[in-house]
């Protein structure tokens, strides 16, 4: 048996040693956006993108795919809806590996909006000094924010457009809630700006906001493909393939 890895997060990481520790052959694909990835540690790996739906569903028949598994970003949609047709197009079962979304808890101030440029035109209202965890691509939207300070966290250094008034930090989780806690404090933080990406690695920052009172700006997950099945843990997707064995 051979399967598909769509990558690029801890879970598809992770997957790979459980599928490979049963003699499945596996292949994690990287999109490439990231100068250094971190690698699942067994089975192959290709970077580079397919050309499209097309271009995927002709890879996973000359490649002899049995089974595909979606473990990419909650928020690259793209690859998502392009992975639901070329499965359908070669006829190979698919599974989207996705973790599940953040949750506000007691004390939370979140201000929830469904793009980073609708979280742009939330900020002059909500603070001066901003924290922005959403990724180097995203950057474009909060350009124009001239009268705002931005902390801009990311593994690879930005390119413009981006804020004019910007300090960025190169770093990749997980983080501390100290270390977290300590950022706000050193930096004046006053907004928080965040992906739902879900997960423990980059979780703690939104428990340290908590903690110092401060708006969290969160933007929520992009639609997903109708009809796919989706796994919450690796154990989840361990359990489907073996369905599938």
């Amino acid at each position: 048996m051979h399967i598909l890895v769509l990558g690029g997060t801890t879970e598809a990481r992770a997957l790979a040693e459980p599928l490979c520790a049963r003699g499945i052959r596996v292949t994690t694909s990287l999109a490439g956006r990231v100068a250094a990835p971190r690698l699942p540690r067994r089975g192959e790996v290709r970077v580079g993108g397919f050309g499209g739906a097309e271009g995927l569903a002709a890879w996973l028949g000359d490649h002899g795919v049995d089974l595909l598994i979606d473990a990419t970003h909650p928020f690259a949609g793209t690859i998502s809806f392009n992975a639901a047709r070329a499965a359908a197009l070669a006829h190979v079962p698919l599974l989207a590996l996705r973790r599940p979304g953040w949750a506000p808890a007691d004390g939370d101030t979140w201000h929830l909006t469904d793009s980073l440029a609708d979280a742009a035109r939330a900020l002059p209202a909500l603070g001066t000094r901003i924290f922005l965890t959403t990724g180097r691509m995203g950057l474009p939207a909060f350009a124009h924010l001239d009268e705002l300070w931005f902390l801009v966290r990311s593994v690879d250094p930005p390119s413009p457009p981006h804020p004019s008034r910007m300090e960025t930090l190169l770093d990749r989780g997980p983080f501390t809630l100290d270390g977290e806690r300590e950022l706000l404090r050193r930096h004046r933080v006053d907004v928080l700006v965040t992906k739902d990406s879900g997960g423990a690695a980059t979780a703690p920052k939104l428990t340290a906001a908590r903690e110092a009172g401060l708006a969290v700006v969160v933007v929520r997950r992009p639609p997903v493909p109708d009809g796919v099945p989706v796994a919450a843990t690796v154990d989840e997707a361990v359990a489907w393939v073996a369905a599938r064995a």
